[in-house]
């Protein structure tokens, strides 16, 4: 149950909707099996899996969710080998080489021949919500997946208004005050021994892990013009995760205590007490995170809830 990832959200204007809607919302919106012509489908799966039924776990104000995306994975080079053996025939047969618009319907058609036939990837991402914070988390390491289950979500609600969480001080900016001087960083940061390293300018990147951040050859490269786009970190007696220039966490590894504490919860070898044991104590730790890393950051940015990115954001009536 614990995150690995998260990239986090900002909610405008949350849509007022207590658990049983939404839990009906959600089973409306559930995952269906890929149709064979089908290239992808995504919809809401059970936290639990087999263990459970319910679409929705809250606790305290926090909200579990879980999207399942299935895909057909057909590769490229599989389908240009198959164009261009049936190109070849056919030119070879009428004597004539074909038009470019010809080709594109032989791998038309190709496609949804061998479609049918392709491996099936399924891929399950846990969705938080934290009400009390109108905050949204999704655990995932790529962008593109948290915005295409955040689209998820806004057809189960019919609208949905959020943006990227955003700081007043850019991490980017940050990370590198950090690392040049020790005396800034926050007295509960835990330095880790992971960073990466922009030279202004260009595209030179540099990385370094199990590294000792205070090194002279660190401080060197900052001294070069480099910035630190991403940095090992930990909240002292909570987690430890690595910040990315675009305010995404992850990495995460939480304290041992803590894990500890969650093993040693009674929970009767019932899977949905350890999902919700679990899940409780995470949200507590990332939610204590979440605050003390905008702290750190100078605080959140202010941006008015009505200017919201078109990407992300739309309403129905």
């Amino acid at each position: 149950m614990w995150f690995k990832h998260l990239h986090l959200y900002r909610l405008h204007d949350g849509p007022s909707i207590d658990a049983g809607q939404l839990e009906t919302a959600l089973s409306e919106q559930a995952f269906r099996p890929l149709g064979s012509a089908e290239a992808r489908r995504i919809g809401w799966t059970t936290p639990a899996g087999r263990a459970g039924v319910q679409y929705l776990h809250e606790l305290q104000g926090q909200r579990l969710m879980t999207a399942l995306r299935q895909e057909r994975i057909l590769p490229a080079s599989v389908v240009k080998e198959e164009v261009e053996e049936r190109s070849e025939a056919i030119e070879t047969q009428e004597g004539r080489k074909l038009r470019r618009q010809e080709k594109q319907e032989i791998k038309e058609q190709v496609y949804e021949e061998l479609l049918p036939r392709a491996f099936v990837r399924s891929q399950k991402t846990d969705l938080w919500w934290d009400t009390r914070r109108g905050l949204i988390a999704i655990n995932t390491s790529s962008r593109k997946r948290a915005e295409e289950l955040l689209d998820l979500l806004r057809e189960t609600l019919g609208s949905l208004k959020v943006t990227p969480l955003a700081a007043q001080t850019l991490p980017i900016r940050a990370m590198t005050t950090w690392l040049t001087d020790p005396g800034t960083r926050p007295s509960d940061m835990v330095m880790g021994d992971q960073v990466e390293l922009k030279a202004k300018g260009d595209d030179g990147v540099l990385r370094a892990k199990q590294v000792d951040l205070d090194s002279d050859d660190i401080q060197r490269l900052l001294e070069h013009d480099r910035q630190a786009s991403k940095l090992a970190l930990g909240l002292e007696g909570r987690l430890r995760f690595v910040l990315h220039d675009d305010l995404a966490v992850k990495s995460l590894s939480f304290d041992d205590a803590l894990v500890e504490e969650a093993n040693q919860s009674e929970d009767g070898d019932d899977a949905l007490v350890r999902l919700e044991t679990d899940f409780l104590l995470m949200t507590q730790a990332l939610g204590d995170a979440v605050d003390r890393l905008l702290d750190w950051l100078g605080g959140e940015a202010q941006s008015p809830s009505s200017v919201v990115s078109p990407d992300l954001a739309t309403t129905t009536s």
